[in-house]
């Protein structure tokens, strides 16, 4: 189970959960394109593409930062284009890219839907899209989107429906999209975590670093999605897997290496998750 000399493309890969994958797969000696808006330090974020490139390549891999707004189909066509040229190919896409607010229909902009609908749903439909041609071309092609197992239960709906829509939209499409990219050799997954996961998106969304107490580090989920970006033959696509899942299939039994606090008490479990 290795990613040596494949190409991985990762949206949204200048922190976070994406440069915890761009690293894991460093590690192995992939190739890594770092695609995201993040180009300038940000006074309150930390990372940019160039940050995580050299990283990478301190791993001793080879990396391409590439600014890219996922909203843009051409801009994101591009990219794909010029990754595949430099690497001679593209052997996996991970859609990790995305935008949050927690708000109801009553109180949410209808701008910030759009936002959310572009950078969640959409943009996995137009990445995806852009990224076929090549993914054709490779012996073991990988799609992962970073959305949630579908729960219909209504209190995922109640508070925060507009960004459960544009989340549960992503899921929807992996869905079909296994079944549609069968007949390529495709395997299409969708990753989510069991708890909150100590990112940036979730400091500022939740209310300050306290909650780190009480999650994981985002190490968790490379280590998950590199379990199942270095599968074969499509034994696994179709699923929408919870790291924790994936990573006990794999014989993973010890999962206190991942918190942040180890005396932080119990962990709390991330959305959608009952």
């Amino acid at each position: 189970m290795s990613l040596q000399g494949k190409t991985l493309f990762i949206t949204g890969a200048s922190r976070g959960i994406g440069r915890e994958i761009a690293l894991r797969a460093a590690r192995d000696g992939a190739n890594v394109v770092i695609a995201a808006k993040s180009a300038e330090p940000h006074p309150k974020l930390a990372g940019t593409i160039f940050s995580v490139a050299e990283e990478v390549e301190a791993a001793g891999c080879r990396a391409l930062p590439l600014q890219l707004d996922v909203r843009d189909e051409q801009a994101v066509r591009a990219a794909m284009a010029r990754a595949a040229e430099q690497f001679g190919g593209i052997d996996a896409l991970v859609n990790n890219a995305g935008a949050i607010r927690l708000l109801g229909v009553e109180q949410l902009e209808p701008k910030r839907f759009d936002l959310m609908y572009q950078i969640n749903t959409r943009a996995v439909l137009v990445c995806s899209q852009a990224a076929l041609p090549y993914l054709k071309q490779s012996p073991n092609g990988h799609i992962l989107s970073l959305s949630p197992p579908l729960n219909l239960a209504s209190k995922w709906f109640a508070s925060h429906g507009p960004y459960t829509v544009t989340k549960y939209g992503m899921s929807m499409l992996t869905l079909g999209m296994s079944k549609e990219f069968k007949k390529y050799g495709i395997s299409v997954n969708a990753l989510w975590p069991r708890t909150i996961i100590a990112t940036a998106a979730i400091e500022f969304e939740l209310g300050g670093r306290e909650i780190f107490r009480y999650a994981r580090t985002p190490a968790i989920m490379a280590d998950a999605a590199h379990a199942i970006l270095s599968s074969s033959g499509r034994t696994i696509t179709g699923r929408l897997l919870i790291d924790e899942e994936i990573l006990r299939e794999r014989g993973v039994s010890d999962f206190e290496q991942y918190r942040v606090d180890p005396d932080g008490g119990p962990l709390t479990s991330d959305l959608f998750l009952d």
